[in-house]
């Protein structure tokens, strides 16, 4: 099951990040992780959130750049060389990934890795395989 996440560009100044976080949350839209990259000038706000298609609307209502990507939530045991063990089984098949952050949920006690793919559709098909637990967007919302 692939994920929609939302992609914004942010001007790299005082109160850019607060104020897109602060629209989100007058929506009432919950952020379930995120991921910030920079560089002096600019950066990408990357999120997985509760309603995408609301916050998708409420930040374009407020004038931000946002597009939607696709990703995989993969639900990865919390122990030491966890993840290793995953991208490990990547590299055995040549899957490259782009970029990846993770949060731990309390629920699960297990580590939630959001996946950004070359090539989504075989990731999935490739992750689902290994009998690694792919999360649908129901099931990151819920936690």
């Amino acid at each position: 099951m692939k994920v929609k996440q939302i992609s914004i560009f942010l001007e790299n100044r005082s109160g850019r990040l607060a104020d897109v976080l602060r629209v989100l949350g007058d929506a009432g839209i919950n952020i379930r992780a995120l991921s910030l990259a920079d560089t002096s000038d600019f950066g990408i706000l990357r999120l997985i959130v509760d309603d995408v298609e609301r916050g998708v609307e409420v930040l374009r209502a407020a004038g931000r750049t946002v597009t939607l990507t696709d990703v995989l939530a993969l639900e990865i045991p919390d122990v030491p060389g966890g993840v290793a063990g995953v991208l490990g089984k990547l590299a055995e098949v040549g899957l490259n990934v782009e970029y990846m952050y993770a949060f731990v949920s309390r629920v699960t006690e297990k580590a939630i890795v959001i996946f950004r793919f070359e090539d989504v559709d075989e990731a999935l098909r490739l992750m689902q395989g290994a009998g690694i637990k792919v999360l649908s967007r129901d099931a990151l919302a819920a936690l």
